[in-house]
């Protein structure tokens, strides 16, 4: 069990934790979640011991290994196999004493050893470190590379199977999905959800907490609040407990009004002044309510472009890859401004190829590529976010893009995707992975595109910015393709998936539960097909197969539901366009309004008897943009609430 009573916790002069309690029991496997900086990795950091609490106590009982996964990895040149067995500690130096006592011929000692050997279950560990490595996304071929030849975000992989390898009865995993596609992520969700010992997870996933974890402790104003479920039963429990909270502070609010003004109105008067002094007392012992902060700090959109080509982008007969080393072969489409698509398939199946094809980064090793007339492409990727320029601000990345646009207009741009004040002014070269996703991301949106391709875009990305991004790309009126192992986004933004697997391109009818079953298949069908021969025997279905035949027969159906869906949102493009337009001319009215506003204020205008005449056209000018801008929002009022009607009456 871990118990924490009272308990204060800082870095430096930052209060993490104020006099936070909670109990979490033996065999719970607990979410944790709070906005960046509220002290997740800190508590991880308390829980390792490497820091201790400024006040209150922690108790952890009934705990006799635990694993937490290393940030760096030390043994660059032992093999990617070795690295994840170096995790087992128990088994290593069983093995070190085996060859010690060979050497020494000492056969009391090795059959001793023997026997500890075999409680271990030794013999088995190999091939469960194999395992973890296939389930994790490697390469059979790759086991015994040496660590040195895997990139950033595939060592990240390593020390998490090496974690997973650890025994351990409570298990720390600070955002074990960051770096994993959809095809690791689900198998990492099985083997959590197996798991017997304790788990205290932090991620941004929202779909994998919900399958992994029995209880959520969210971090928030400097306490610990525990509640049972997942995280969808979390936000529902929080909005319920903030609506009440709300409430109470709104009467609480209510009754300080009420007892300051009694105390204004009284404490002058001799007769009153002794009841004026105990409300004075009783406004200083009340404790102060916090206000609920139910919306996100995000609120962005990405704009369409002017102009729209029909169609986006055509492939014909096209070979993606290396002129040497082919990824996929006969693809062709054709990608309209309506289409939301999400990219399905194996890991290193090609669909970053893909996408990169799209682009225009990779030259199609054959066949056409078509680009309409007034295509213009916002395209987020992970390396992007290498190219920034880390001696730059926020602010100074838009301005080079936008030399003449005012740098109020690009603060409050910025401010939506929540670089603030001096954040948006500030370089960026210690930002952390989100925060510079953040500006990937803001940038893309400033440059309006209409097709949108976006390669694990939610990495890194806390849950409100992920609520956000979701939002904002089920408001988008351009094209959507994307990769992400964040099923939430997919399933609310994507209206059909298509398949990239065996080197080809296909529709997927299916859903993402349907994914997961024909991907375990697949993996068997890899799996024999390594074992007994590389083509298929006939009685084996081939993946080119299983794209089609390998999902239930109600998918069809699915396929219907979600064209159906798409045919209604359709319907919603006209009256979204009209509100945005009328947004757009409403921003316009708002900053001439500001122009005039901020000439009003200067004094000379009143005191010059000659700028008399200015001050008259100015004060017209103000009188006529304010009826302007109300008339305006009258409009955009009875537009919203005739797309609320239509959502509704949709069903949406």
């Amino acid at each position: 069990m871990i118990s924490l009573n009272q308990l204060t916790l800082r870095r430096g002069a930052l209060c993490l934790l104020d006099q936070a309690s909670v109990s979490l029991h033996t065999g719970w496997k607990v979410g944790l979640t709070g906005a960046n900086g509220a002290g997740k990795s800190s508590l991880f950091q308390l829980l390792l011991g490497q820091l201790t609490p400024d006040a209150g106590e922690l108790q952890m009982s009934g705990y006799q290994a635990m694993a937490h996964m290393a940030q760096e990895v030390d043994a660059r040149q032992r093999s990617a196999l070795d690295y994840v067995l170096d995790g087992h500690q128990a088994l290593r130096r069983v093995e070190a004493g085996l060859i010690e006592a060979e050497a020494q011929d000492d056969h009391q000692r090795l059959a001793e050893l023997h026997g500890e050997y075999d409680l271990l279950q030794g013999y088995s560990k190999v091939a469960e470190a194999e395992q973890l490595l296939a389930g994790l996304g490697f390469a059979q071929e790759s086991f015994h590379r040496p660590v040195s030849d895997f990139s950033g975000g595939w060592r990240i992989r390593l020390n998490l199977a090496q974690t997973l390898f650890m025994p351990s009865d409570l298990l720390l995993l600070d955002e074990p999905t960051n770096h994993l596609d959809l095809d690791a992520t689900l198998w990492l969700e099985g083997f959590l959800k197996a798991y017997s010992g304790t788990l205290i997870l932090i991620s941004h996933d929202r779909d994998f907490l919900d399958s992994v974890i029995t209880h959520l402790l969210h971090v928030e104003h400097k306490k610990l609040n525990l509640y049972k479920g997942g995280y969808s039963d979390f936000e529902r429990q929080r909005a319920e407990r903030l609506a009440q909270q709300q409430a109470q502070y709104d009467k609480q609010q209510r009754d300080i009004a009420h007892m300051e003004n009694f105390i204004r109105r009284f404490k002058a008067k001799a007769s009153k002044a002794k009841q004026a002094q105990s409300r004075v007392k009783a406004l200083e012992r009340m404790e102060k309510l916090l206000p609920a902060h139910l919306d996100s700090p995000f609120e962005f959109s990405f704009p369409v472009a002017e102009q729209m080509s029909d169609p986006l982008v055509v492939l014909r007969e096209a070979q993606l890859g290396y002129a040497q080393q082919p990824v996929l072969t006969n693809v062709g489409f054709t990608l309209h401004p309506d289409q939301r698509i999400g990219l399905l398939g194996p890991n290193g199946a090609g669909k970053s190829t893909l996408i990169k094809s799209l682009v225009g980064d990779l030259p199609l090793v054959q066949g056409t590529r078509v680009v309409g007339e007034h295509l213009k492409i916002g395209y987020f990727a992970q390396h992007q976010l290498e190219a920034l320029d880390i001696h730059a601000s926020p602010l100074l990345h838009l301005q080079r893009l936008a030399p003449q646009e005012r740098e109020l207009t690009l603060r409050k741009f910025l401010g939506g995707f929540g670089f603030q004040g001096d954040e948006a002014l500030a370089s960026i070269q210690r930002f952390s992975g989100g925060e510079k996703a953040r500006l990937a991301l803001a940038i893309i949106a400033w440059q309006r595109p209409n097709l949108l391709l976006l390669d694990e875009p939610t990495n890194h990305l806390d849950l409100d910015m992920r609520h956000a991004l979701t939002l904002a790309l089920q408001a988008f009126e351009g094209a959507v393709l994307v990769v992400s192992h964040d099923r939430h986004l997919l399933k609310h933004c994507v209206d059909d998936y298509w398949l990239v697997a065996e080197g080809r391109v296909a529709p997927f009818d299916g859903l993402l539960e349907d994914y997961a079953q024909w991907l375990k298949q697949y993996q068997l069908a890899q799996k024999k097909g390594k074992t007994t021969s590389a083509e298929p025997s006939p009685s084996e279905p081939s993946a080119t197969t299983q794209i089609v035949d390998s999902t239930p027969s109600t998918t069809g159906n699915k396929k219907l539901d979600r064209q159906e869906a798409a045919k209604k949102r359709a319907q919603l493009q006209p009256l979204k366009k009209k509100i945005h337009q009328l947004e757009d001319r409403m921003e316009q009215q708002r900053q001439q309004l500001a122009q005039i506003e901020e000439q009003l204020g200067d004094a000379e205008l009143y005191q010059n008897p000659q700028k008399r005449d200015a001050l008259q056209t100015l004060l017209k000018q103000q009188s006529q943009h304010k009826q302007t801008l109300e008339e305006q929002e009258m409009q955009w009022l009875e537009l919203s609430e005739e797309l609320e009607a239509l959502t509704l009456a949709l069903g949406l």
